[in-house]
């Protein structure tokens, strides 16, 4: 009896555990998919999980199952040899590819229709072409979309002297042009930075312009830049930012409210350390300021989201990462601690600036190629003479009303670091409805993903640890895509090749 009993008391604290932990199912791998091969996780259709996968001049799409074996792998034998990018925007029954390559000179932005089993529908439409100088980047054309997927945009920009010369292609959902259109862009390529391209539910095209007062410095200007669907020209609203700065500006539609988020960490004087956040927000309907409101870190703050040094620098190396947007108008901000170290003769100290001139957003060093949708994979290589050391640390979680007033402030902490590489660091969000999750890999081996998550009122919570019962699988969470409610597909190295992991909560 007192068995029985000893039995069904441990039965008890087994079943709870059992309830909350998660089911990991590894894809194979085949032997042409080692650590220089890219990939795009594209998402769910049918019931099948679609990547798209390039190595060297070889383009193909694997369809796995529920059980993550391949059902089809299609060879994209079509592509020219000199496709240079590749972007989906998929429904619930097809996708579209949009892909662009060079021949003599020439740009050729193509779509293609395809089915979720990767077998075309159709055959490729031109939808744009580029006669571009020999010395120019070829990779120009790039490619957003609405929330609803009804508005698809292909939009190209071009540095010609002082000018940036955009065209934009605003198509339906079946990829049915509805307007082009060119226009001339004042461009001062030491102060302009263009950042942040999207598309509304309308067809509204959005993106912002700041400016700083010379070259290297924080920016004191800032616009909202809009075009209304069949306009043939831009509209700038600026934006007072009184006498403050900002540097790293962010722009979410609130597609529900009917408003466009700005947000940015902000300065009280050039070069100086960061003081708090701006949150702006417009009200596209009434074309007027909704809410602006700048937020000071307090002391507290600081000292939990500091790693070392005083209070004063504790958000300098945080970055925006994630914005989240709720139905009643408030949002969640995510921002990560992040900064680089050189370990070479030659290597220069972390900058700040410098990492905001990235070539993946419109600022005075690039001006070409933008995607905002996925997470960048580095091959693992380098050319360099020098060795780099990532840090990737606390992330910082705040919470803003519909009013832009700070409802609460939430610091994860964590300590992650690599060399030459960083597709192992950083993290990924899982939306569950309730709460939102914050995996990222927990151990040096990248084996354990830590899951903390937190509700919409701030309770935070720690969740069981995400780990393989095979071992040797390394997690690149950062480079995860949710592709259901409680689904996510998470890329994995294992025994330098590349596989992928489904994730069930």
């Amino acid at each position: 009896m007192n068995r029985i009993i000893a039995l069904l008391l441990l039965l008890l604290f087994i079943l709870p555990v059992t309830v909350l932990s998660q089911t990991i199912t590894f894809s194979d791998y085949e032997r042409d998919e080692g650590t220089d091969m890219n990939f795009e996780i594209i998402g769910k259709m049918n019931g099948n999980f679609l990547v798209y996968k390039n190595i060297r001049w070889k383009h193909k799409l694997c369809v796995y199952d529920n059980e993550m074996k391949i059902k089809e792998s299609v060879n994209l034998d079509f592509f020219p040899e000199k496709t240079l990018n590749v972007d989906f925007v998929i429904y619930p029954d097809h996708f579209f590819m949009i892909y662009q390559f060079e021949k003599k000179n020439i740009v050729h932005c193509m779509g293609l229709k395809m089915d979720g089993y990767g077998k075309k529908i159709g055959e490729p439409i031109e939808l744009d072409t580029t006669r571009i100088p020999f010395f120019d980047d070829n990779k120009i054309y790039s490619t957003i979309y609405s929330e609803d997927k009804k508005k698809i945009m292909v939009f190209k920009i071009q540095k010609k002297y002082e000018n940036l010369h955009m065209v934009t292609l605003l198509f339906d959902d079946q990829l049915q042009l509805i307007k082009k259109t060119r226009q001339a862009i004042a461009f001062d390529e030491r102060r302009d930075n263009y950042r942040e391209f999207l598309l509304d539910n309308e067809g509204n095209f959005i993106f912002t312009k700041d400016r700083t007062p010379a070259n290297r410095d924080y920016s004191n200007t800032l616009h909202l830049v809009t075009k209304a669907p069949l306009e043939d020209t831009f509209a700038y609203h600026a934006i007072d930012l009184g006498k403050k700065y900002i540097d790293d500006v962010k722009l979410k539609i609130d597609n529900l409210n009917k408003r466009y988020l700005i947000n940015s960490f902000y300065y009280n004087k050039n070069r100086g350390s960061v003081e708090g956040l701006f949150s702006f927000s417009w009200d596209k309907i009434n074309e007027r300021q909704y809410i602006s409101n700048f937020i000071e870190f307090d002391d507290s703050l600081r000292q939990e989201a500091r790693k070392d040094g005083s209070l004063h620098i504790a958000f300098d190396d945080f970055f925006i990462r994630h914005l989240i947007v709720k139905k009643d108008g408030g949002f969640l901000l995510a921002a990560e601690d992040y900064s680089s170290q050189g370990r070479g003769n030659n290597s220069n100290p972390w900058n700040r600036w410098d990492y905001l001139s990235n070539p993946y957003s419109l600022s005075s060093s690039s001006y070409y190629y933008y995607n905002p949708y996925y997470g960048y994979y580095r091959p693992f290589s380098n050319f360099n003479n020098q060795s780099t050391r990532y840090f990737y640390e606390n992330i910082y979680v705040v919470s803003i009303d519909k009013n832009g007033k700070r409802e609460w402030n939430k610091i994860i902490h964590k300590t992650q670091y690599d060399d030459d590489n960083d597709n192992f660091l950083s993290y990924a969000t899982v939306n569950s409805g309730d709460e939102i999750h914050f995996l990222f890999n927990a151990d040096s081996k990248n084996q354990i993903i830590s899951d903390q998550s937190i509700t919409s009122d701030g309770t935070s919570k720690r969740n069981p640890t995400l780990r393989s019962q095979e071992r040797g699988y390394q997690f690149m969470t950062k480079l995860s895509k949710q592709v259901g409610a409680r689904l996510l597909l998470i890329p994995c190295v294992y025994r330098g090749y590349i596989c992928f992991a489904k994730v069930e909560f």
